[in-house]
């Protein structure tokens, strides 16, 4: 249960969809360009009524696809706007050519993004496989595992996004925190404003006195430079999120990080997930912990930049551990996120046993007794009782 933290705050009950769209109203961006996709349809539904209403002074642009809102909004960033979009699945996928152009002309547009699974076959329900598509496209990828966290990293991704000059994701799984209610303190608009603060580009294409060249094309000579600047630029956004997260905790009162551990210090097997899936895995613990497990869980929010020494730290200290990607690679061995946990271990000279799991493809339903199955095989696997698996395995799925 969400508890009032801040002296001004206002607990409410809002769906994901509509904690996003108040984020937006009080961000109040300069123009807003989207088309609409299940199950991300309601976040620039409600906000444009918003703009109809005369709450907010956005202009908003009514595309035709969702490649033409990507396009427009960047033409909004590039001219200096503070420019905001949102989509989910299909919408993530054929934007995929601008999500690029975005990321390598830093610019830094604010994505409110409903993690839906990819067709085919057609499904509009949750999964992760739609911005773990997307991971290596340049975007700071924000996840949140419930509604208050999407209203919070929303916040957060406009101030990170502006000062790391990349575009921003904030995601939330499809219809499980999109379509659910749930308690969640807002706070009040002038507040949210002034956390944000005024946008004031370096510069902009509309800034007639102070001309310049965007979007050149660039072949052998400085392509490879530009492309490391924005590696670079990615690297250095550790720094700026875990800076914009310290001002917010000291702003409004909660904490974030890369990620969130819990029951860690002396966890012996632990489970490293994102999204919603975390609240019930913290359930799980819970109930092992009473009868002499020792389990603990590394809750990924902060997923790209990949926060990989921090993380090979803290799970320095298990027996074993498990993966849970709610996202299949198809490479054939393991997923995304695993292969990320496990190039950062093995560049720190950790070896430790671990598992790979996909789960939840789809909207698949994974429940405690799956997860607590998981963890009753590390705490084998940390006894020498069985051998890891050798490659990934599937939660809940029929195969035969």
């Amino acid at each position: 249960m969400v508890k009032a933290i801040y002296p001004k705050g206002k607990i409410v009950a809002k769906t994901g969809n509509e904690v996003m769209a108040e984020a937006m109203r009080q961000i109040s961006p300069d123009v807003v360009a989207a088309y609409p996709i299940t199950p991300a349809t309601e976040i620039v539904q409600i906000f444009s009524q918003f703009v109809a209403d005369g709450k907010v002074p956005t202009e908003y642009v009514a595309v035709e696809s969702e490649h033409s809102a990507m396009s427009a909004t960047i033409g909004a960033s590039v001219a200096g706007a503070r420019a905001m979009t949102g989509t989910s699945s299909q919408g993530l996928a054929l934007m995929w050519e601008m999500l690029y152009i975005a990321a390598g002309l830093r610019l830094p547009i604010v994505m409110a993004e409903v993690n839906r699974a990819l067709s085919a076959p057609i499904n509009i329900h949750g999964d992760q496989s739609d911005t773990m598509g997307a991971r290596d496209a340049g975007w700071i990828q924000i996840y949140s595992e419930n509604s208050q966290e999407s209203y919070d990293n929303m916040i957060q991704a406009v101030k990170i996004a502006e000062k790391a000059k990349l575009p921003t994701m904030v995601t939330t799984d499809g219809f499980i925190i999109s379509h659910c209610m749930e308690v969640v303190e807002v706070y009040p608009d002038e507040d949210v404003k002034a956390f944000v603060g005024e946008y004031k580009p370096e510069r902009a294409l509309l800034d007639y006195k102070k001309p310049f060249t965007l979007g050149a094309i660039e072949l052998q000579d400085y392509y490879f430079e530009h492309r490391w600047q924005l590696a670079e630029g990615m690297r250095n956004a550790k720094q700026i999120v875990l800076d914009v997260a310290k001002e917010f905790k000291n702003k409004f009162g909660r904490e974030y990080g890369f990620y969130e551990k819990y029951k860690m210090d002396d966890a012996e097997v632990a489970i490293v997930t994102i999204g919603s899936a975390a609240g019930t895995t913290k359930f799980v613990i819970d109930e092992l912990r009473e009868k002499g497990i020792k389990a603990g869980l590394i809750k990924i929010r902060v997923y790209r930049p990949f926060p990989a020494d921090e993380i090979a730290k803290d799970l320095a200290k298990v027996k074993a551990f498990a993966v849970l990607d709610r996202a299949d690679s198809c490479s054939g061995n393991f997923a995304p996120v695993y292969l990320d946990v496990v190039s950062a271990l093995f560049a720190n000279g950790i070896n430790i046993k671990s598992e790979n799991y996909v789960y939840g493809l789809g909207g698949r339903e994974i429940s405690t007794e799956h997860i607590a199955e998981v963890y009753t095989k590390l705490d084998k696997i940390a006894k020498n009782q069985v051998a890891p698996s050798k490659t990934v395995e599937y939660i809940n799925v029929r195969i035969k």
